[in-house]
C-alpha cells in the first residue's frame, strides 16, 4: 500500500517497477477476496450444521427445557463459550478486513484497472496474434473467432507498434515475431466485453458442442494444441475474477454480508410467537459473551456483532423488500444498543474503580495477601472504545463517546447519592469509610476524565449535597453529621483519657434515632470488585467502634471550609444551651446539700 502511495505521488517512475507494484496489488486484492469468501463460507457451514443439529437439553440447569423455543435449541443453547468466542473473532476479522479494503477503494482502483487492462491486452495483442499465425492459420472459422476477440477488446490507442498485415506475412511464421508494446492505461474492459470474451472462448474450444467429453477445455477433437488450450483456460478463469474486481464495492459487500445470522422467520412461524427475546438473538449473544467473559482481547470487538444487524436490515430492504422485517430489526437494535451502552458504562466504571481502589489501598493488605495478584487489576484496552465517535447503525451515525459520557456522569451522581445514603444509615463512626470511598470515587473520576469530557467532580459532589447556593453554608452531609452528633454522639459517647478516643458508653442515656437499613447496590458502587470491597470493609471496621482523630480529619476533609464553621457554631450553641440548662439545677442542688460535713461540731477543745 505504501508503494502505491509513493507511485501516485511520483513522476517519471520506471514502467517495469510500476507494473510490478500494481500487479502485486492486484494479487493482494484477489487474495483478500478469496480469504473473505473462505471465512464467510465457514460461518455459513457452521450455521447450517447448528441448525441441522439442535441442542436437546439446555445448558442451564435452571431452565425448563419443555418451555424452550425451537430457535433457542438451535442458537441460544447450541453454542458453547469457545464457539461463541471463535465466531466473534471470525466476524471481527471479516468486518475488519472488509472495512479496510473498502477504505482503499479509490487508492487501488487505478492499479486494478491498469493491471486488468495489461492482462487483457497482453493476451489479445500478443498471445492471440501468435495463435493466429501458428495454430489457427489454416482454420478460417476459428481464426475469425480470434479476430473477433481482438477487434472486441484490443486497445490499439495504447499500442505504440500496431502490427500491420504487411509487416508479418504468414509465410514468415518461423521467424521471431516482434511483441507489441503498449502503454498501460487504467481503462478496464466493461462487463459486456468480459462476457463476450468468455462466450467467444467457449465457442472456440467447444466448436458448438458444450457436452464434449473431457470437459470444456479437454483436448478431444478440438484441434487446438495443449499449450494453447492452457492459455485459453487460464485467461477464461481470469476473466471471471475480472468481473468481481471491476465491481469492487459490491463484491466486498457480498463477501462480508452476515445478515443470515439474524433471520429466523421459519422458527417464528413454527413457534407461533410474534418475536423471540433478545437473549435468543445470535448477535446479542455474542455481545453478551464479551461482557460476561471479561476477555480483554474481545472487548475491542464488542461492536462488531451490530454489523450483523446492519447486514440483515440492508438485505430486508434491498433484496427481500419487506418493511416489517426492517421494523423488527430496528426495534431489536434500539433495545440492544441501550443495553450495550449501559453494560459498557458498567465495565468502564468498574475497571477504573478497581484501579483507583487498588492504588489507594493500604500496603499492608498486599503484604498480608496469600495471592499475589488478589488486589491487582488486569489491564483492559478501553482506549478504542473511547475513540468511537461515529458508530454506523441502520443508516444512522451515533456518537457513542457522547452517550458513554452522559451515562457516566449520571453513574457518578448515583454513586455519590448511594454513599450518602449508606452513611445516613450508620452512626458517626462511618465517616472514615465515607471519606475513603469518596477518595476512591474521586480518583476514578480523575482516571476516566483523561479519556472523557466529564463534569467536575466538585460540581457533582456539591449537587448531590444540595450545596449549590452561594448563601447556604449547610449541606446534606454537614446536616447529617450535626444530627448524629446531637442525637447519638454527645449523649452516648465518653472520652477515654488513655487512648484519647471517644467510645460508646455501655449505659447510654439516650438511644439513637432508628436508622434505615443499609441500601443494597452493585459491587461497582463500592470499590469495583468483591475482593477490594471486602478489603475496604475490613479497613472501615477498624474505625467503627470509636471516634477519634481519624474521624475528625475525615469530617474536616469532607465538609470543607465552607460548612466547618457552621458545625463548630452549632456545637458551641448546643453546648451553651446545655450549660445554661444545667446551671440552675446545679445551684439548686448546692442549696439542698448540708453546709458542713463530718462531726467537727461535736468535738470539744
Amino acid at each position: 500500500m505504501n508503494q502505491i502511495v509513493i507511485l501516485k505521488s511520483s513522476d517519471g517512475v520506471d514502467n517495469e517497477w510500476s507494473r510490478e507494484v500494481k500487479g502485486n496489488m492486484y494479487d493482494i486484492v484477489v487474495e483478500g477476496f478469496q480469504l473473505l469468501s473462505r471465512w464467510t463460507g465457514r460461518i455459513w457451514e457452521q450455521c447450517a450444521w447448528k441448525f441441522s443439529r439442535p441442542c436437546k437439553h439446555p445448558a442451564s440447569d435452571s431452565h425448563d427445557s419443555s418451555t424452550s423455543f425451537d430457535y433457542e435449541k438451535v442458537v441460544r443453547w447450541n453454542y458453547v463459550p469457545d464457539e461463541r468466542k471463535a465466531l466473534l473473532e471470525l466476524v471481527s476479522c471479516i468486518k475488519s478486513v472488509g472495512s479496510m479494503m473498502q477504505r482503499c477503494d479509490t487508492l487501488v482502483a487505478d492499479a486494478l484497472w491498469e493491471t486488468i487492462h495489461a492482462e487483457v491486452q497482453d493476451f489479445v495483442q500478443d498471445k492471440l496474434d501468435t495463435m493466429l499465425r501458428t495454430t489457427f492459420r489454416k482454420k478460417k472459422d476459428l481464426s475469425r473467432i480470434l479476430s473477433d476477440m481482438r477487434t472486441l477488446s484490443a486497445d490499439w490507442m495504447a499500442n505504440t507498434s500496431k502490427p500491420e498485415q504487411d509487416l508479418h506475412p504468414l509465410h514468415l511464421e518461423n521467424e521471431e515475431i516482434r511483441r507489441s508494446t503498449y502503454f498501460p492505461r487504467p481503462v478496464a474492459p466493461t462487463a459486456a466485453q468480459v462476457h463476450c470474451l468468455q462466450f467467444l472462448i467457449c465457442e472456440l474450444v467447444s466448436g458448438g458442442n458444450l457436452r464434449k467429453s473431457g470437459g470444456l477445455f479437454g483436448n478431444s477433437g478440438s484441434g487446438i494444441s495443449v499449450e494453447d488450450l492452457k492459455q485459453l483456460e487460464t485467461f477464461f478463469y481470469k476473466l471471471s475474477f475480472f468481473l468481481h474486481i471491476l465491481d469492487y464495492t459490491a463484491t466486498i459487500n457480498t463477501l462480508t454480508d452476515l445478515g443470515f445470522l439474524w433471520f429466523r422467520e421459519f422458527y417464528l412461524e413454527s413457534s407461533r410467537v410474534i418475536q423471540f427475546p433478545i437473549e435468543c438473538s445470535l448477535p446479542w449473544m455474542l455481545v453478551e459473551h464479551v461482557i460476561e467473559s471479561q476477555d480483554a482481547g474481545l472487548l475491542e470487538s464488542i461492536l462488531m456483532p451490530f454489523d450483523i444487524y446492519n447486514d440483515s436490515a440492508q438485505h430486508a430492504l434491498t433484496v427481500l423488500k419487506q418493511r416489517f422485517l426492517y421494523d423488527e430489526i430496528e426495534a431489536e437494535v434500539d433495545l440492544c444498543f441501550d443495553q450495550l451502552v449501559y453494560k459498557i458504562n458498567e465495565i468502564i466504571f468498574s475497571y477504573y474503580k478497581c484501579c483507583a481502589a487498588s492504588y489507594l489501598l493500604d500496603e499492608s493488605f498486599f503484604s498480608a495477601s496469600d495471592v499475589d495478584d488478589k488486589y491487582s487489576v488486569k489491564p483492559l484496552r478501553l482506549v478504542e472504545i473511547f475513540k468511537l465517535r461515529r458508530v454506523k447503525l441502520l443508516g444512522r451515525t451515533i456518537n457513542l463517546r457522547s452517550l458513554i459520557t452522559q451515562r457516566m456522569n449520571k453513574l457518578f451522581r448515583e454513586n455519590i447519592d448511594f454513599l450518602f445514603d449508606r452513611f445516613e444509615s450508620q452512626d458517626l463512626c462511618a465517616v472514615v469509610e465515607l471519606q475513603k470511598l469518596l477518595d476512591v470515587l474521586k480518583l476514578t473520576h480523575q482516571l476516566i476524565s483523561e479519556n472523557l469530557d466529564m463534569d467536575s467532580f466538585t460540581l457533582m459532589l456539591n449537587e448531590m449535597q444540595e450545596n449549590l447556593s452561594l448563601v447556604s453554608f449547610s449541606s446534606r452531609l454537614a446536616s447529617q453529621i450535626w444530627t448524629e452528633m446531637q442525637n447519638d454522639f454527645l449523649p452516648n459517647y465518653l472520652l477515654c483519657n488513655t487512648t484519647q478516643r471517644f467510645i460508646r458508653s455501655l449505659k447510654g442515656t439516650r438511644q439513637a434515632n432508628q436508622r434505615i437499613a443499609l441500601p443494597s447496590s452493585k459491587p461497582y458502587f463500592y470499590c469495583g470488585c468483591q475482593d477490594l470491597n471486602l478489603a475496604y470493609e475490613n479497613l472501615a471496621a477498624l474505625y467503627s467502634e470509636f471516634f477519634g482523630l481519624p474521624h475528625m480529619f475525615a469530617i474536616v476533609q469532607l465538609i470543607g471550609p465552607r460548612s466547618l464553621p457552621w458545625i463548630v457554631r452549632a456545637l458551641l450553641d448546643h453546648i451553651s444551651t446545655k450549660i445554661s440548662t444545667i446551671v440552675p439545677k446545679i445551684a439548686g442542688l448546692q442549696e439542698t446539700l448540708p453546709k458542713s460535713m463530718g462531726c467537727f461540731h461535736l468535738m470539744v477543745v
